[in-house]
């Protein structure tokens, strides 16, 4: 299976995403910017995890119906 990447799906090439870092850049100035950054990383971590546990309780959940 090909794993495409964000910026493929979105059909986004190198200068395209310079522009969007430089706008970034202007907008939340030098200093704010590793902290969107974080921000941005934690929150796509709890959504990943928030994901995968909603698989688990799916799976638990067919198990019951399964057995009854």
């Amino acid at each position: 299976m090909v794993e495409k990447q964000f910026a493929d799906i979105l059909g986004l090439g190198t200068p395209e995403l310079l522009l969007i870092l430089v706008i970034l850049l202007l907008l939340f100035g030098g200093s704010k910017l590793p902290q969107l950054s974080r921000s941005i990383g934690s929150s796509i971590k709890e959504l990943r995890k928030g994901v995968r546990d909603d698989g688990k309780e799916q799976k638990t959940a067919q198990k019951t119906d399964n057995e009854a």
